[in-house]
């Protein structure tokens, strides 16, 4: 039963962020893909709370690359799509991808939910205030090759949004001020190479990765 309960919470979930973010689009389209962003990842919590095995964990973000994939060819959910899909490219649907890998190594192969978590937060988080902080605050833009164009101050955000993340989960652990630190700036750079949307699939990935061997 509350394997039950946690799909139907999960889609309700999805569906009122889904509905919510139309009143971000009156500041712009980049207002609301960042506020589904950034309250999306919070689904963990629900995943954590209700469902008790890896199968019916991942039965939400396996629906969610399939639906994103059709919206990102169609627009049936055109609040969460950018207009230029050859700069966002496949971005929700690498989203849905990260999901459904970390409750695979999560809830199943490592048996350790809490590493899953801090990926998909530093994601939620980090990855979607960079762009919104550097976007508000000027500052110097470069970037790494064929990568899209970041700013200086929202790669700083990127840093200091995984530092704090990490740190709740490391500071129990020797020496964690130094690993944070460390593991901060690598995924920071992670993020800034990341090209077309990539970065929500390596940034969650590593970033639970890191997580997961200095435990």
């Amino acid at each position: 039963m509350s394997n039950i309960l946690g799909i139907i919470i999960s889609y309700v979930f999805i569906g009122v962020i889904i509905v919510a973010a139309k009143f971000f689009e009156k500041a712009g389209k980049e207002a609301s893909r960042k506020f589904i962003h950034i309250i999306l990842c919070n689904w963990w919590f629900i995943a954590m709370h209700f469902f008790t095995n890896v199968v019916w964990a991942a039965i939400v973000p396996f629906s969610f690359i399939i639906i994103n994939y059709i919206s990102y060819k169609n627009g049936f959910i055109a609040v969460m799509e950018r207009e230029d899909k050859e700069e966002e490219g496949l971005g929700t649907v690498y989203y849905a991808i990260s999901l459904f890998i970390l409750i695979i190594v999560s809830f199943g192969i490592l048996d350790n939910k809490t590493i899953g978590l801090v990926g998909i937060l530093i994601m939620g988080y980090g990855d979607g205030l960079a762009p919104i902080i550097g976007k508000s605050i000027k500052s110097k833009k470069y970037k790494f090759g064929k990568s899209t164009t970041k700013t200086i101050a929202g790669s700083i955000t990127m840093f200091i949004v995984t530092t704090i993340i990490l740190s709740i989960f490391l500071i129990n652990t020797q020496f964690w001020y130094i690993k944070v630190l460390v593991a901060g700036f690598i995924i920071m750079l992670i993020e800034a190479i990341s090209i077309k949307g990539t970065d929500n699939i390596f940034v969650p990935l590593i970033a639970s990765f890191i997580y997961s061997v200095l435990i």
